[in-house]
């Protein structure tokens, strides 16, 4: 029945944003564990791009292109139905397939908002210049998300690991075409 997906290419800016948790209902519908709170990316695009799980058996190779016809909040997950998956056997079967879209067709973040996936691998410098490291990753903890910078660490020694939280009293700039967040923050903090 996967026969009936397309294979395509991921796209060179594709983005994993959601899981398979399995089929739901009768009808071949998806129900799927979003990435985000805010699930915006996987309402905007009709072309999603299906991939097998890393772990366990493998119901597909490579990559498949899944045409959504609709998709919807549901009980804190995300239900949808995909052109031609029309039985709940098959959807089963997707159980761990990663979902990517092309970061191209996310919508567009409001003034003074952005998406993690454009922070990661940002410069980082504070007021005077002086370089904090690179952004490795964002944590999110409760009422604030926080910058992880790696910084390489003189020869022979491991890298310096620093943390600024990502909140406007910290936070003077965020240049994405310039590739460089500016913070009001000393690299002995």
């Amino acid at each position: 029945m996967l026969q009936a997906l397309d294979p395509a290419p991921l796209p060179d800016d594709a983005v994993e944003v959601a899981r398979v948790v399995g089929g739901w209902g009768v009808k071949g519908w998806l129900k799927l564990l979003p990435h985000s709170a805010q699930p915006e990316a996987l309402f905007s695009s009709k072309r999603w791009y299906l991939q097998a799980s890393e772990r366990g058996p493998k119901a597909f190779e490579g990559t498949l292109l899944l045409k959504v016809r609709e998709a919807r909040e549901h009980s804190g997950a995300v239900v949808a139905q995909v052109q031609d998956i029309a039985d709940k056997d098959v959807a089963d079967a997707l159980k761990g397939a990663r979902i990517f879209v092309s970061r191209s067709s996310f919508p567009s973040a409001a003034t003074d908002e952005y998406y993690w996936v454009d922070l990661i691998g940002l410069d980082v410098v504070n007021r005077e210049g002086v370089a904090l490291g690179q952004v490795r990753e964002l944590l999110s903890t409760g009422p604030q998300t926080v910058l992880v910078m790696e910084q390489p660490g003189a020869e022979g020694e491991k890298p310096v690991e620093r943390m600024v939280p990502f909140v406007s009293a910290f936070v003077d700039k965020v240049d994405l075409p310039g590739r460089c967040i500016t913070v009001d923050w000393q690299p002995d903090y």
